[in-house]
């Protein structure tokens, strides 16, 4: 990997937390019980998988009962949300990593446990969810295992229904914004570091990502240049 954590910790840097913007209908606890409920009433049948395509997999903050490596096809891991928190800020709004139609992408299906699927739903719905809009995003996808077919949820899958949806970026113009934005969690930088060396070690290699992370080391070693060249 040409992005290297050191490359990475030259993107880091403090920013406060904004909070929740006013425009968007924000979920309260028993908000994401009733969400998760409605979840599992359209579940298919037999046991509830959830695809986790990027931060899922390096930071699952869940155990679960069982694991597999996953395919999707007609989706693909794409940086392609507005995010002006958490990883991003209104003064420099970052992009975040959702499955955008079209292709395929590998990634791994978490089993949930059985009889615990309403608590474990209601625990990665806080993670990964805020407002009652961004449940446009969540959606069941078919999945291809070794073991065989399954059906999984995945989050952040059809974006484009949501208003922080910017299309398609070419990978340069993507890398760009990734060596610069941050957040409160931390830096863009960071998580597709964190993301790409966990698909590595897992076997896993995804050649727009790894395209990627070379363009945003470029970017970084850029500008770290520049700034030692008027230092």
């Amino acid at each position: 990997m040409t992005l290297t954590a050191e490359l990475v910790a030259l993107c880091a840097r403090p920013e406060a937390d904004r909070g929740p913007e006013a425009k968007y209908d924000y979920f309260d606890d028993d908000d994401y019980r009733r969400a998760a409920a409605a979840l599992l009433a359209g579940r298919p049948a037999g046991p509830v998988w959830i695809f986790a395509y990027g931060s899922l997999i390096w930071n699952p903050e869940a155990h679960y009962a069982e694991q597999r490596r996953a395919t999707v096809h007609g989706w693909h891991r794409s940086f392609c949300m507005s995010l002006t928190r958490w990883r991003g800020s209104p003064e420099q709004p970052g992009l975040m990593m959702c499955l955008d139609r079209g292709g395929a992408c590998e990634g791994v299906a978490y089993r949930l446990t059985e009889g615990g699927e309403a608590r474990e739903l209601d625990q990665l719905l806080q993670r990964e969810l805020g407002s009652h809009e961004a449940m446009a995003s969540v959606r069941w996808v078919s999945a291809r295992t070794t073991e065989g077919p399954l059906r999984a949820l995945a989050f952040y899958a059809r974006p484009d229904r949501l208003d922080t949806y910017v299309g398609k970026w070419p990978l340069p113009e993507v890398a760009k914004n990734l060596a610069r934005a941050c957040g409160h969690a931390g830096s863009t930088a960071d998580y597709l570091y964190q993301t790409v060396t966990k698909l590595e070690a897992l076997g896993i290699h995804d050649r727009n990502l790894w395209t990627l992370q070379h363009l945003v080391a470029q970017e970084i070693m850029r500008m770290r240049d520049s700034r030692a060249a008027t230092a």
